[in-house]
């Protein structure tokens, strides 16, 4: 076999092996890597490099290290798993650098963490004032976690007494001009009612580079033609208006009736309605 055509095999053979190695040993490989994973990140890529170029070497050799270095990690993951005592020897474990907007100055140095980096990593998670910070904490991955003080952290809904509802991942239902049935389904929708749809808003699914569907059956396009403005969905608005319109509705028709039985009802109804436009309204309006 011709030298290079060797090279090539060997070059194809480890990486479909380091392919394979990388997805069963999961996407912590690819992420913020711990101690342990860089020190397997970088062998495994070296071993694959050697593998690849150096045809002195007895391949079967190569592919025996890379085993290895691919069954021992595994190995010790699973033991991880279940024993904590073997996760802090191995991984270590978070250590405070800030409490009570202190800065930990014996801690800084036990991680070697100077500080303009701690300043920095603090920039990182839009926290520009140390003494606003409740906790902070070096996590083994390198990554600093901040906790605000209770005064620091931004409103939110509940600070404000608001009900909220939880939102349903939307579905991508057009990509690249082309429908996706799959989606669709998800949704329990059809292409019929997808183009009829598109056709309210004047547009046809060739011009749509992404369009997606929420929970609501509102739909939302990204045209290719960015100088093409369209409607932003109204069905929410809609159904609000009308649920209001009806309750006024109600309450007209108990101020304009003479029988007291109906004024009775009217009014009711007209109260269970507004409890529901009560219930809904932090959907309809979100």
């Amino acid at each position: 076999m011709p030298g290079w055509l060797e090279i090539v095999v060997r070059a194809l053979s480890a990486f479909v092996m380091l392919f394979i190695i990388t997805r069963i040993l999961g996407k912590k490989q690819i992420s913020q890597l711990t101690f342990l994973e860089f020190i397997i990140g970088i062998t495994l890529g070296e071993l694959a490099g050697f593998l690849s170029t150096d045809v002195e070497a007895h391949f079967l050799h190569g592919v025996i290290a890379l085993a290895v270095w691919f069954v021992v990690p595994l190995g010790l993951e699973f033991l991880m798993l279940k024993s904590k005592k073997l996760r802090q020897l191995i991984e270590g474990g978070g250590r405070v650098v800030i409490k009570e907007g202190k800065v930990l100055e014996d801690n800084m140095k036990k991680e070697r963490l100077s500080a303009d980096e701690l300043l920095e990593q603090l920039r990182g998670k839009n926290v520009f004032n140390f003494a606003d910070v409740e906790f902070a904490v070096m996590e083994t991955n390198g990554e600093l976690s901040v906790l605000l003080k209770k005064d620091k952290q931004p409103l939110t809904p509940s600070h404000l007494g608001i009900k909220t509802v939880n939102e349903v991942e939307p579905q991508t239902v057009i990509m690249d001009g082309k429908y996706m049935d799959e989606p669709l389904a998800t949704l329990g929708l059809s292409r019929g009612w997808l183009h009829a749809e598109l056709e309210k808003i004047g547009v046809t699914v060739e011009n749509v580079f992404l369009g997606q569907v929420d929970a609501y059956q509102q739909i939302y396009v990204d045209l290719y033609d960015d100088k093409l403005k369209v409607p932003a969905p109204q069905a929410k608005a809609l159904l609000l208006a009308t649920l209001k319109k009806s309750q006024a509705d109600l309450e007209l028709f108990a101020s304009a009736t003479r029988s007291p039985e109906a004024k009775a009802m009217y009014e009711r109804t007209s109260r269970e309605l507004a409890g529901v436009i009560s219930s809904l309204d932090p959907m309809l309006r979100g």
